[in-house]
């Protein structure tokens, strides 16, 4: 007699996921991405017959809006890796994609054959009360990747930065309570919710706002007086403990600030402050929203070496879905993080997809493709400044000083800068304009000097495709300095 063990009935979802035909539907789809994609392979001017209507989008957007966009911008829906092609035909190198959230550019085959599929599951959206299995694997990977270096536990997913920095800042009150002060390093940028433009240091981000966040400000690093600066700052750090003792909740730290202009330290400036921290009871924050996945780890705090002193941590942008880590000790309290959105289906399985090739595709360590960008980047701005050295005088620092040589270009894997003409706002602007016009699109960073700034989309972008790039940065630097 022979006995047979009942195999489980499969559900409908994977019977339909398991089907050949809608592999080899998704399979015909891709190849004819990669067939009408492959007609883009540099920048190129936009086509005069489209431009009276593409000119209509643009004043469709400004009515939308109320105002007009900064930049004209209305994208085809087509790409090519690092080239985008927008509305009206022109074709363009995105070095700043979408402020960070694009990683693996415009088009990816791979990550729109993963959209599609996703795009057959039963919803749109997942919340935090009804949500299928992509929720807990995208947060069982970012566990399992930050808590190789760190205590970090658990996590809690949402769907901007801000609201991720939100959950950070009320694990921390609550942890700490009846701590209500923050302290924040100068310039640093935390998002754009009310109480977000409060803690970042941009008077610009909270005119006409009520102030009613208690944020004691830290000084950065300075490269220039290294030893000298951190003293400083654990001294301060000290004086801000013994004014308000026991009423500091977190000390939000941003290892390189994004918006404040890619400033960076050595692990010698934050553990001394972090460890002053974990004496007194400060929850250490670190907000790496922009540097996630985008350094030679990532996390940026275990390539610094910081995990062992790290309580919250916050992800985003690249991540498609944003995130709030926490170690045990500061697992909140039932109803403290709650919402109605997880993120779309798209979002969390993409996202998921985008950091296992980043994971397992050669992308981090100092020989990684991150750092071999950086690299390459380097050795073109350097390039750059050497040949034309009448465009790079040097920049006057906001508080005394100034940058000059080879410190006006530089960055941290994926985030570069450049601070040409001075760092005057006026002209850096005027430049990302002509280089959108050219080819090239760009932003800015800093508050005193500005700084040209460029993410490189770091899962497409090779180190050899830098050279047309600043082909385009260099004719336009051109036309700005003729205007003058």
């Amino acid at each position: 007699m022979t006995s047979t063990t009942a195999q489980p009935t499969p559900t409908a979802a994977a019977t339909f996921a398991e089907n050949p035909l809608v592999d080899g539907a998704i399979e015909r789809i891709i190849a004819e991405l990669r067939t009408a994609q492959s007609t883009l392979t540099g920048a190129k001017p936009a086509a005069a017959e489209l431009a009276s209507t593409y000119q209509d989008y643009l004043d469709r957007v400004a009515n939308v809006k109320g105002k007009p966009a900064l930049y004209p911008y209305v994208g085809s829906g087509m790409g090519n890796g690092p080239l985008v092609e927008l509305a009206d035909g022109s074709v363009k190198w995105d070095m700043i994609i979408g402020i960070g959230v694009h990683a693996f550019g415009h088009s990816d085959p791979d990550l729109i054959a993963t959209a599609i599929r996703a795009a057959t599951r039963d919803t749109v959206m997942q919340g935090n009360l009804q949500f299928n299995h992509d929720s807990t694997e995208f947060g069982e990977l970012l566990l399992a990747e930050a808590g190789r270096t760190s205590n970090l536990k658990h996590l809690f997913l949402t769907n901007s930065g801000a609201m991720a920095n939100e959950s950070a800042l009320k694990i921390c009150f609550q942890k700490n309570a009846p701590a209500s002060r923050v302290l924040a390093f100068q310039h640093c940028f935390m998002g754009r919710s009310t109480t977000m433009a409060q803690i970042g240091d941009s008077a610009g981000g909270r005119v006409g706002l009520p102030l009613n966040t208690l944020v004691d400000y830290m000084p950065f690093y300075d490269p220039k007086n290294a030893q000298r600066s951190i003293d400083y700052a654990v001294w301060h750090l000290q004086q801000y403990i013994n004014r308000y003792p026991g009423q500091h909740a977190c000390f939000a730290m941003e290892l390189v600030q994004g918006e404040g202009g890619f400033n960076s330290a050595p692990r010698e400036f934050f553990e001394p402050m972090m460890k002053l921290c974990r004496e007194n009871n400060i929850a250490v924050w670190i907000d790496e929203i922009q540097t996630f996945g985008r350094t030679e780890s990532m996390f940026h705090f275990e390539q610094m070496g910081l995990g062992e002193y790290v309580d919250v941590v916050t992800i985003g942008k690249m991540s498609q879905v944003c995130a709030c880590l926490y170690t045990e000790q500061y697992a909140p309290k039932p109803g403290l993080l709650s919402g109605t959105f997880v993120g779309s289906t798209i979002g969390l399985n993409v996202g998921k997809r985008l950091l296992e090739r980043l994971r397992d595709g050669g992308y981090y360590g100092p020989d990684g493709k991150i750092a071999k960008l950086q690299r390459a980047y380097r050795e073109h701005a350097a390039a750059l400044v050497k040949k034309h050295p009448e465009w790079f005088p040097s920049a006057p620092l906001e508080l005394g000083g100034e940058l000059a040589g080879d410190e006006l270009y530089g960055g941290v894997g994926g985030m570069m800068r450049m601070t040409p003409f001075g760092g005057n706002k006026a002209m850096i602007t005027r430049a990302l304009s002509v280089m959108f016009e050219q080819g090239v699109i760009a932003f800015f960073c800093g508050h005193g000097p500005f700084h040209l700034r460029f993410l490189a989309p770091i899962g497409v972008m090779k180190p050899e495709q830098f050279g047309e790039v600043f082909e385009i940065v260099e004719r336009s630097f051109e036309i700005v300095a003729s205007e003058k």
